[in-house]
């Protein structure tokens, strides 16, 4: 095994381990909503597990397989090797924040849930820990820009390969969403939290946040649309239906993921309303990148159906490999991510927003473009990673292939019951759905129960996953490792264009950052600030 690519190896071993636990803590989350009793059930057990699913799932599962995936496609599509001794030393800072992290939030020590509000306060290392993870995560992305302007200093003229141009847009983003969190946690949590200072103002701080919540899904998700655009089309047995589409979306996504973070504060006061709009204007411009997304990759599959012989005008359908579990993983997966994408546009409208803000409505949502566009595409990346990583055959490929047909019934269950409760009025992260037996809760804690089926039945998905990628891992058959290919475009690009200019596109995304948060920034700061003191609920 190449040294890169037992550097990847690491990074998805991480990432799936921190995946299983995660998803032990949601079958507790969804089975206490549903006032379903287990040993040790309580408000504390309840808190601690929504933190640790939040953090493991949406910060450390997502960051390590994107990292492990980067030196794959730096190595496969550019032939270029990151530096061995950074990318190590890259994945020990992560790690290491990581396990600092997880055992403050595992002793009781951060139910600060996963977007660490204040004037919830967790002990200091939760808060080192995850600048830990992030400095890591830096680390790695100097890496890919050094190994993507070494390529381009080699092979001047010719195109960015199409891979390569995905992770780099999604290292971009990376950079221009954590400059907020780096601001939020290191000027204000980690001295609030060590006593050097009494208060920091809980406004100013989620500004800073949401100024990397809402482009961390992008982060998320570009990488999955990398294999959407490179490797779906490829395992369909077609082309990819237009190349520079797909690298317009990659650019598109770096100039509109970041200033979109005022449509989670429209109820917040000190922001003003003119800027809420600004923000509600650019979140529905990268509803647009998607769209077109949506249009390529059906194009593509259209394009693989005819090669292999369709005639008509929807058989082509069947004749797609819906028993890969690659493809079914990623086809589900948009599936899914179209019904959230019409749910994002919903949170993203002002008086919309205003029925479902913290509502189940919320979390029905980020579990069908998070939990599953994002997640259920990175599960079937890594069936496809394992053998050409490894050398192995994957183990349990009727359990692998079963998979995915099983997490979409549950989230199915588990998301839709979750939104309609939300439009009833059930509140997001409640420790019991039945309110005490309040009687508004009765109309719905029934959806409680139908959100526990499907939550029991993503977990045994989740099962299934993490005991096909073990036993891979331990007991696969050894075979040659397949060769890493990805999708040709019907027309391909010969030479770089204006979408290859990352340079140039990463100065405009700065600029509307600035036209985005500085005067707003200002506002805030400019106002007469009392600040809090630090809160521990148990």
């Amino acid at each position: 095994m190449r040294t890169e690519h037992r550097l990847a190896a690491a990074h998805f071993l991480v990432a799936v381990v921190a995946f299983g636990v995660a998803a032990c803590l949601g079958l507790l989350q969804v089975l206490s909503i549903a006032d379903i009793e287990f040993p040790g059930r309580d408000e504390v057990l309840y808190y601690t597990s929504v933190t640790g699913h939040g953090v493991l799932m949406a910060l450390v599962f997502t960051t390590f397989f994107i990292m492990g995936l980067g030196h794959v496609v730096a190595r496969e599509s550019l032939g270029e090797s990151l530096g061995a001794r950074i990318g190590w030393l890259a994945f020990g800072l992560a790690l290491v924040g990581t396990a600092a992290a997880g055992v403050t939030i595992f002793s009781g020590n951060a139910s600060v849930l996963y977007t660490f509000y204040p004037p919830l306060q967790a002990h200091w290392a939760f808060y080192v820990g995850a600048t830990l993870l992030v400095v890591g995560s830096w680390l790695w992305g100097g890496l890919m820009v050094a190994g993507y302007r070494s390529w381009r200093r080699d092979n001047p003229g010719r195109p960015t390969p199409l891979p390569m141009l995905g992770m780099m847009s999604a290292v971009i983003i990376w950079f221009l969403a954590t400059a907020g969190l780096a601001v939020e946690v290191v000027v204000m949590l980690v001295p609030w939290s060590l006593g050097w200072v009494e208060k920091v103002d809980p406004m100013v701080a989620r500004t800073f946040f949401w100024w990397f919540g809402h482009p961390l899904t992008y982060f998320w998700l570009v990488p999955a649309y990398v294999l959407w655009y490179t490797v779906m089309p490829r395992v369909a047995g077609g082309r990819l239906f237009s190349d520079p589409l797909a690298r317009m979306v990659f650019v598109l996504f770096i100039l509109f993921s970041t200033p979109v973070g005022f449509h989670h504060q429209f109820v917040d006061p000190g922001i003003q309303s003119g800027w809420k709009l600004v923000h509600t204007v650019t979140t529905y411009a990268i509803l647009y990148p998607s769209l077109v997304t949506a249009f390529t990759i059906i194009a593509s599959m259209e394009v693989a159906g005819r090669m292999k012989g369709a005639k008509g005008l929807f058989n082509w359908i069947g004749k797609l490999p819906w028993g890969d579990p690659f493809f079914a993983s990623v086809a589900l997966a948009m599936l899914a991510f179209a019904f959230g994408g019409f749910g994002g546009a919903i949170n993203a409208a002002y008086a919309m927003n205003a029925m479902v803000h913290n509502t189940a409505w919320i979390q029905g949502h980020f579990h069908l473009t998070v939990g599953t566009a994002v997640a259920l595409t990175f599960m079937g990346g890594t069936y496809w990673l394992l053998p050409r990583l490894l050398g192995r055959e994957l183990r349990f490929a009727g359990l692998a292939k079963a998979q995915p047909y099983l997490w979409i019934l549950g989230m199915t269950l588990f998301s839709g019951s979750n939104h309609i409760a939300g439009l009833l009025g059930l509140p997001r992260r409640v420790y019991s759905g039945s309110f005490l037996g309040d009687e508004a809760a009765a109309r719905w804690v029934p959806l409680t129960k139908v959100a526990a089926v499907g939550g029991a039945i993503l977990f045994l998905a989740a099962l299934s996953f993490v005991l096909v990628v073990a036993a891979t891992w331990l007991a696969g058959r050894r075979c040659e490792a397949p060769k890493f290919e990805f999708a040709r475009a019907l027309e391909p690009v010969e030479r770089a264009g204006i979408w290859d200019r990352l340079g140039l596109w990463t100065a405009v995304a700065l600029v509307l950052i600035a036209i985005a948060y500085a005067y707003p920034l200002f506002h805030l700061l400019s106002q007469q600030r009392f600040g809090s003191p630090g809160f521990t609920p148990f």
